[in-house]
This record gives structure tokens, C-alpha cells and sequence, in this order.
């Protein structure tokens, strides 16, 4: 897992090579890559929000209470668990139109890859500050859908141009699922299973 995750930072375009050949299960890439980084974003917003808090025009630090910060940590981890399945049934979905026929694990590992950099720059929830936040998820997102375009043709075995056309197309499913978990989070906590803050 760890050299994949390296090599797409220095070398992604052979390392999507690599990562093709290989034959990779569902349950496997679960649990020795998904549920390990998937818990950086969540255990870094729990301490973060409960141990360092966030400040706005430097007043006193605001936090959660540890309760609700567990909650919101075991949800936004269930989330991120759901979304890589959920973008790899996609892409195994979309694949048949590009006369490409991956396996969806292989469609799920693509997923998991791809998302490796969202799941790696959650380490700035560490520390919840606004600009440290906005700054490192724009470098995250804008590697994520780097990676998503490099990969595509290759991980595939499609032209670019319509490799072009097929991480478009994911990432614009990518949007939809992510409001879809953001207008969940806003269901959810008119319903009361929102933040609890402690001042």
C-alpha cells in the first residue's frame, strides 16, 4: 500500500501502470488501505475540534463536547467508506460505455487511489483553521482530480481524449456525491444529530 501511495506523488502515470497489473480484491483494498487513511480525516477532525478548537476574529477557541465529536468522526468516516464503493460502482458502470471492461474491484481500487490525496490532506483538521483548511483541500482536491486524469487512460487502456471525456464525467459524479453527503450532514442535523459545542 505505502509504495503505491509514494509512487502516485513522484511517479503517477507508471505507478498507475503498476497498480493495473496487479490483481487487487474488494476486501483487501478495505483493509489495508481505505480504512487506514479514511481514518486520518476523522481522528484529525475529532482532535482537532475537540482539543485545539476554532477561533474566528481571536476569541476564545470553539469545540466540541467529545460526545459529538465521535459522532460526527464515525459519520463523515462512514461517508468517506460509502463514497469510494459508490465512485467505483460508477466508474465500473461508465466504463462499458468506453469499450473498457475492469472488474469493479479494479474500479474500486482505482476509486481508493484516486482519493488518497482528499484522504491525506485531512491532517489539517489537526489544526481548524479556515485558511490552513481552504488551502490544503484546493491542493488535495486539485491533486485528487490530477491523479483522476493521469489515470483514467492508463488504468483503462483507452485514448486520452476519451479518457478525457471519462474523468470528466467521474468528476462530475464526484460533485454530485459529495453535495449528496453535505445536504445529508444538513438533514441530519435538523434532525438533532448535529454539533454539540462546549462554550
Amino acid at each position: 500500500m505505502i509504495h503505491h501511495v509514494w509512487g502516485l506523488f513522484t511517479h503517477p502515470d507508471q505507478e498507475w501502470q503498476e497498480i493495473r497489473g496487479e490483481e487487487e480484491s474488494i476486501s483487501h483494498m478495505y483493509l489495508t488501505h481505505v480504512l487506514i487513511l479514511a481514518a486520518i480525516p476523522a481522528i484529525s477532525a475529532y482532535i482537532g475540534t475537540t482539543q485545539v478548537g476554532w477561533s474566528i476574529g481571536g476569541r476564545t477557541p470553539v469545540m466540541l463536547t467529545e460526545g459529538s465529536a465521535v459522532s460526527m468522526a464515525i459519520m463523515s468516516y462512514l461517508a468517506m467508506l460509502a463514497g469510494v464503493a459508490v465512485m467505483g460502482a460508477f466508474i465500473h458502470w461508465m466504463a462499458r460505455t468506453y469499450d473498457s471492461s475492469p472488474s469493479f474491484a479494479q474500479c474500486v481500487v482505482f476509486a481508493a487511489y484516486t482519493a488518497t490525496p482528499l484522504f491525506i490532506g485531512g491532517l489539517a483538521a489537526l489544526y481548524p483553521h479556515l485558511w490552513l483548511g481552504m488551502l490544503v483541500g484546493t491542493c488535495a482536491i486539485c491533486y485528487t482530480v490530477y491523479l483522476l486524469y493521469v489515470g483514467i487512460p492508463t488504468f483503462m487502456g483507452i485514448p486520452s481524449d476519451e479518457g478525457f471525456m471519462f474523468s470528466s464525467s467521474v468528476l462530475a459524479v464526484g460533485l454530485v456525491v459529495l453535495v449528496a453527503m453535505m445536504a445529508s450532514a444538513v438533514i441530519l442535523w435538523g434532525l438533532g444529530v448535529g454539533p454539540v459545542y462546549t462554550n
